[in-house]
C-alpha cells in the first residue's frame, strides 16, 4: 500500500510519521498499520538492508539512522521536513536489550544501554519538538516496557534504568509540549512475541508465557495497536500517561 496518499482514508489519513527502530519487530508491525491507516511513514533503523524492505512493502521511506547521534538526528529531521513538510507523529521505538545483573554490569554496557534507549529517546523528542510546536500539533509516542514500571531485581539493570528514563522523560515533556498541542504518551509492552526475545533460546516461551495472565505472549500487531490509538486524534485528550500492552502482568 502507497504511504504518501495524504487524501486517503484510515484514521491516519494526512499524518506524516517517523518510526525508530522500524525494521523489524514492534517498529515494522507499527509501520505497516501506519501505512494501512493512511500515513506517509518514514522509517529508520540501523538494520538497512530489512528497513529498506519494510520501506518498500509499505511504500514508504527509510533511511540509516543511529538514534545515539545528535547529527543523525539533525538530518533525519530535515529529511522528513524535506519531504513532506511536516511531522505529525514521532514513535521512539528503537531500543536494546541486555539481560545482565547489577554487579556484573559495566560502566560499558551501561553506557550502551542508556545512549540508545534513553538518550536516544531524548534527541528524538528533541528534534520533534520544534517542527510541532511551530503547527500546533503532534503525537510522540516512546516506547518503554514493563521493566518501566517495576523492578526486574537481577535481571536487567540497565534496561530496566533505562525504561524507567523513558517513562520519566515522557511525563515532564508532557508537562512542556501539550501547552503547545503536542501530545506525549509511552506505551510498555511486556512479554512480546519478536525476533528481540527468540535470540534467547527456544525455551523462552515456556520460560515465559505462564507468568502472563492472558495466558499468552503479544504479538507486535497487539503493541501496533495501541501505537496507533495514540498517534490517532481519538488519544486527543490523552497526554503524559503510560499504556500498558503487557496482559495483566503488573495488575
Amino acid at each position: 500500500m502507497a504511504a504518501d496518499n495524504a487524501a486517503g482514508t484510515g484514521r491516519l489519513a494526512g499524518k506524516v510519521a517517523l518510526i525508530t527502530g522500524g525494521a523489524r519487530g514492534q517498529g515494522a508491525a507499527e509501520a505497516r498499520l501506519f501505512a494501512a491507516e493512511g500515513a506517509t511513514v518514514y522509517l529508520t533503523d540501523v538494520l538497512v538492508a530489512e528497513g529498506e524492505a519494510v520501506a518498500a512493502e509499505i511504500g514508504g521511506h527509510f533511511r540509516r539512522h543511529d538514534v545515539t547521534s545528535e547529527t543523525d538526528w539533525a538530518d533525519v529531521a530535515a529529511w522528513v521536513l524535506a519531504g513532506s513538510g511536516r511531522l505529525d507523529v514521532l514513535v521512539n521505538n528503537a531500543g536494546i536489550f541486555r539481560v545482565v545483573p547489577l554487579t556484573q554490569t559495566s560502566v560499558e554496557l551501561w553506557h550502551q544501554v542508556m545512549d540508545v534507549n534513553a538518550t536516544g529517546v531524548f534527541l528524538g523528542m528533541r528534534a520533534a519538538a520544534e517542527p510541532m510546536k511551530a503547527q500546533r500539533s503532534g503525537s510522540i509516542i516512546n516506547i518503554s516496557s514493563i521493566a518501566g514500571m517495576r523492578g526486574g531485581a537481577g535481571v536487567a539493570f540497565a534496561y530496566g534504568a533505562s525504561k524507567w528514563a523513558v517513562r520519566g522523560m515522557t511525563k515532564a515533556a508532557a508537562g512542556e509540549l501539550t501547552p503547545f498541542g503536542v501530545r506525549v504518551n509511552s506505551v510498555h509492552p511486556g512479554i512480546i512475541d519478536t525476533e528481540m526475545i527468540r535470540e534467547f533460546g527456544e525455551q523462552w516461551e515456556e520460560a515465559l508465557v505462564p507468568r502472563i495472565p492472558i495466558g499468552r505472549a503479544a504479538s507486535a500487531d497487539d503493541v501496533a495497536k495501541v501505537v496507533l490509538f495514540l498517534a490517532s486524534d481519538d488519544s486527543a485528550y490523552c497526554s503524559g500517561h503510560e499504556y500498558l500492552v503487557d496482559g495483566a502482568m503488573t495488575s
